[in-house]
């Protein structure tokens, strides 16, 4: 099974960026968000951003993720 995470930008340099949640950072891919901007919020499967997402969206998922975590 393979699980796409959502992540908040905070550096972006050409077609890689630094993505963050809950103080870890990873580096991705942008290449299939054209326009992506620092302190936007994308998902994340494989290393590569795959979809825009809202600061509202993104929230919701990471709680689902940690709810789920916490039920282990």
């Amino acid at each position: 099974m393979c699980l796409a995470v959502p992540l908040k930008i905070i550096s972006i340099d050409g077609k890689t960026a630094v993505g963050e949640a809950s103080g870890l950072t990873q580096k991705l891919r942008v290449d299939f968000i054209p326009g992506l901007k620092v302190g936007e919020y994308v998902m994340v499967h494989a290393g590569f951003a795959i979809q825009r997402m809202t600061e509202e969206q993104a929230r919701e998922n990471l709680d689902c993720i940690q709810e789920a975590l916490h039920a282990l």
